[in-house]
């Protein structure tokens, strides 16, 4: 989708606030579910959000336009997420054991998850991958973003991305074949 329109009247103080109210519309929900495979908890999920376009709003003088809107955005809240599991990273006390299952315990708790056993163990399964991998496979299965897209929002090489996706979609495999 070409954003240009959208970037003219984002950097135009007068039709600034009319453009991000349609900056949210369009990016509210892929944005969402970018956050919440990472995060897996809705109300996180919502906070991450909110965080990642009061960035963005704070931001928009900044934006060069360099990339594209939408990649700038998935950038944001790509960061948002990451550092929102360090933070919990840092400061769990939980043991091993409830580290393993604490996520997709969350998930089964979480009243907006109405999958069955399948789509419990996949996520399982995505859970179980390092954070890096789980990123670049939600990007690429869910998302269907495009290799080019994922390294401009990563910062990471076209090569790179392609290999970590074959060791997420190997490991995910050999995850289901256990169970």
């Amino acid at each position: 989708m070409d954003n240009r329109p959208l970037e003219e009247r984002l950097r135009d103080p007068q039709t600034r606030r009319d453009a991000f109210a349609e900056l949210l519309k369009q990016f509210s929900e892929p944005l969402y579910w970018q956050i919440r495979r990472l995060v897996n908890d809705h109300d996180d999920a919502n906070d991450l959000l909110q965080n990642t376009f009061m960035k963005a709003w704070s931001a928009m003088d900044d934006f060069r336009g360099d990339a594209k809107l939408s990649t700038w955005l998935h950038k944001i809240a790509l960061n948002e997420a990451l550092s929102h599991l360090d933070r919990r990273k840092r400061h769990q006390t939980s043991s091993l054991d409830d580290d393993e299952h604490g996520g997709a315990s969350q998930l089964e708790a979480d009243e907006y998850f109405d999958g069955d056993e399948a789509h419990e163990l996949f996520r399982r399964a995505i859970e179980s991958l390092p954070t890096k991998q789980q990123m670049v496979f939600n990007m690429k299965y869910f998302d269907d973003m495009k290799y080019d897209q994922i390294a401009e929002i990563t910062g990471t090489t076209v090569g790179a991305l392609k290999a970590t996706y074959h060791f997420a979609v190997k490991k995910i495999e050999q995850f289901l074949k256990s169970r």
